[in-house]
Parts: structure tokens; C-alpha cells; sequence
């Protein structure tokens, strides 16, 4: 089982596809996500299910594809609403073209996502198509939540974990369980591969808010502070408030109750007062305590020990991440 032979076999698969049509201007914007990169993680979670239960992961190449175009949907429309002018380094997808092409052309991608489903079988295609439209309606909810916390001054960290359980976690969860799906494995292994991929998720959307903060600029993609930027109450925020004096208390609240157009002072700020609260050692933990919660479930897992072992390295090698 290796992580960058799956990634090398569905980039090729993934060049062998032509997005560009016409009309090129709906087309050339998904042509122009889709090739931006990234560690392709949540299709590789596909294939390496499928991997592990089946040993034939080639099968599973439209499925990883599925999640692939949907995970770029989201993010062009997640990059309007956040108003980001960067993604993976690059010029996102409305800052290059214009709102309403990104918009367009995210709403074709979820088209196309779910016609990959119709390489498959009727009981399977039925299987993964219930399991995705649970799913990206899932990532909906969790969009909306963030999108409600930025105006509430009253969210708790269980709401926050809550929120990037359904924005992040279950495409990650949901990535595995579609492997196993085409696979055919039992309804248990599909079931503890689905939190398997739940908790590690929690555990990369907690390392991804830390990196947002704490990252470097030259290995993260985004830019660093973003969050800080747009006010998201991540656990860093969040865990701040609950344990800082009322002097950083009060600074925090009245950094985050404004937009600015510079914003230099407010993310060193934001970040001197994480700091001197040992936010990112508390961060930390949490990731930890999920990505050890995701191991426990590999040994319910009716799979041989190599294949375990596997699916940990992963897990550790998603969580050493610099990006």
C-alpha cells in the first residue's frame, strides 16, 4: 500500500480526462482548479480502500474522481464567499475569471461529480450516490454554520467541532467509505473506515487552523492569517477566549468585531495573545487526541495487520504536513 503510487496512478487518470468543452468559459475555469494540485488526499483515500478491501483499486478511479471534482467545487464556491484571493498559491478561480463564472462553473462540477457514479453497478451506484448526497448536503450544513458563526459572539468549541465535523470531516469520511463501497466489503468495515476517516479529519481541519496561524507562508498556499483576516472563530479563537485574562479577552473581541483593509497588526496581535495562552500547544493536543481516536478503530477492522499498518501511516503522514 503506497500513498504516492495511488496519487501518481490517479493524477494520470485524472490528465487523461478532458475538461475543456464548450462553452470554454464554463469549462476552462474547472479545467483551471482541477490542475492547481494539491495532495489529491481524499481521492487517494478512495483507491486505498478500495485497496484494502478489495486489492483492486483501479476500479475505484471514477469514485476517487467523484470526490476529487466535488472537494474543487466546494472550494471555488467556499473562495467567493470567503472573498480569498488565493488558492494553493494561485489566483482563485473569481478573482481570475468573475463571480458569476465561478458560481457557473462550481454548479457544473457538481454535476459532473455524480455522472463518474455511472460507471458503477446499480447497487453500488445506489450505495454511493445516497452516500454523497448525504454527504455534500452535510458540507452545505457545515458551510452555513461558519458562515452563521462569523456574526455570533456566543459559539461554543463543541459547536465549532460540530461545524468542521460536517464542513471537513465527512468528505474526508465519507472519501474511505466510498472505496469500500465499490469494493463490496462488509456493512461493519464500511461503517469503522467512515470513522476512521471522521476523527482524522477533525485532526487535519484543528492542523489546518493551526497552520492557517502558525504555518509558513512558503509551504501553506493560503495566506497565512487568513482566518485571523476573516474573523473565523476556529478552536484557536475559541479555546483563547475561554482561557485568557479580560485584558485579552477584550482585545480579542474587539480585533474580531471588525473588517480591516490593512491587516498587519491585527494578526500579530491576535497572534502574540494565542501565544502567551499556549493556544498552540492546546491545538496540538486536540489533534493528537482525534488522529489516536481514528487509530483505535483499526483494530475493530476486519482487515489483515499490514493493511492497518498502512492506513496508520497514512494518518501519521497527513499529520506531519507542513501544507
Amino acid at each position: 500500500m503506497d500513498i504516492l503510487h495511488y496519487q501518481k496512478d490517479f493524477i494520470t487518470y485524472l490528465e487523461s480526462k478532458k475538461w475543456v468543452r464548450e462553452p470554454r468559459n464554463l469549462y476552462e475555469p474547472i479545467d483551471y482548479i482541477i490542475k492547481l494540485g494539491g495532495k489529491r488526499m481524499r481521492p487517494i483515500l478512495t483507491l486505498m480502500a478500495a485497496d484494502i478491501f478489495s486489492n483492486e483499486y483501479q476500479k475505484a478511479m471514477p469514485a476517487a474522481l467523484a470526490i476529487e471534482v466535488f472537494h474543487n467545487f466546494t472550494l471555488i464556491h467556499d473562495d467567493i464567499m470567503d472573498a480569498a484571493p488565493l488558492r494553493r498559491g494561485q489566483e482563485t478561480v473569481h478573482e481570475k475569471w468573475d463571480t458569476n463564472t465561478g458560481i457557473l462553473s462550481g454548479d457544473a462540477m457538481l454535476i459532473l461529480a455524480y455522472q463518474y457514479f455511472e460507471n458503477y453497478e446499480p447497487v453500488v451506484f445506489q450505495k454511493l450516490a445516497q452516500l454523497f448526497s448525504k454527504t455534500a448536503l452535510e458540507v452545505c450544513d457545515g458551510q452555513q454554520l461558519d458562515v452563521d458563526f462569523e456574526t455570533r459572539n456566543d459559539v461554543t468549541i463543541d459547536e465549532y467541532i460540530n461545524m468542521i465535523r460536517l464542513k471537513t470531516s465527512v468528505l474526508v469520511a465519507a472519501a474511505l467509505k466510498m472505496g469500500a463501497i465499490v469494493a463490496e466489503t462488509t456493512e461493519e468495515n464500511a461503517h469503522l473506515i467512515y470513522d476512521f476517516g471522521l476523527n482524522l479529519g477533525l485532526a487535519f481541519q484543528l492542523q489546518d487552523d493551526y497552520l492557517d496561524t502558525f504555518g509558513d507562508p512558503e509551504t501553506f498556499g493560503k495566506q497565512i492569517g487568513g482566518d485571523i483576516i476573516e474573523n473565523k472563530k476556529t478552536f484557536l479563537y475559541l479555546k483563547a477566549l475561554e482561557i485568557s485574562n479580560a485584558s485579552d479577552t477584550q482585545k480579542l473581541q474587539a480585533l474580531y468585531n471588525q473588517k480591516l483593509k490593512e491587516n498587519t497588526s491585527k494578526i500579530t496581535e491576535v497572534t502574540r495573545i494565542f501565544e502567551v495562552n499556549q493556544i498552540p500547544a492546546l491545538i496540538k493536543e486536540q489533534i493528537q487526541m482525534y488522529t489516536e481516536k481514528a487509530f483505535e478503530t483499526l483494530s475493530e477492522m476486519n482487515i489483515s495487520k499490514e493493511n492497518k499498518q498502512g492506513l496508520k501511516n497514512f494518518g501519521l503522514w497527513l499529520m506531519n504536513r507542513s501544507v
